[in-house]
């Protein structure tokens, strides 16, 4: 007598389909959510949240959610721009709403190194910033 089934044929194929993206609105301005964010706004809060999360560090979050920021603090503005994309990058696409990352574009001030850079989504592009202190 088999336990599990001989086939599992079915009439019509399984055919995957996008979730929606309705998450909680977070509001900068009070730091307190209001409401619910979708499309294009929540995509971008999401981006915020993988930019401002520590890689490996939260045990909330799963290990593959944040940036690396460790090891970039203190080093030489060509190896932490090479690496900042790299790993910007690598985190964002975790996110199957992200395609990719453009137009990155690092400036060095001080002992702070500031890159921007567009983030392409399945809803639109967004701009964001991030910064790393060199010194």
């Amino acid at each position: 007598m088999a336990t599990l089934p001989e086939t599992a044929a079915l009439e019509t194929p399984a055919v995957p389909q996008r979730q929606p993206s309705l998450t909680w609105n977070i509001d900068k301005q009070t730091n307190r959510i209001r409401g619910e964010a979708d499309g294009l706004a929540a995509a971008h809060q999401a981006v915020e949240i993988i930019l401002n999360c520590e890689r490996f560090r939260w045990q909330i979050y799963r290990p593959y959610s944040g940036v690396q920021w460790d090891g970039l603090i203190g080093e030489d503005p060509g190896y932490v721009s090479a690496q900042l994309l790299r790993r910007v990058t690598e985190a964002l696409m975790m996110d199957d709403r992200v395609t990719g990352v453009t137009d990155f574009s690092p400036a060095v001030s001080g002992n702070t190194l500031t890159a921007s850079m567009t983030v392409r989504t399945v809803y639109g592009d967004t701009r964001v910033q991030v910064q790393v202190e060199l010194g």
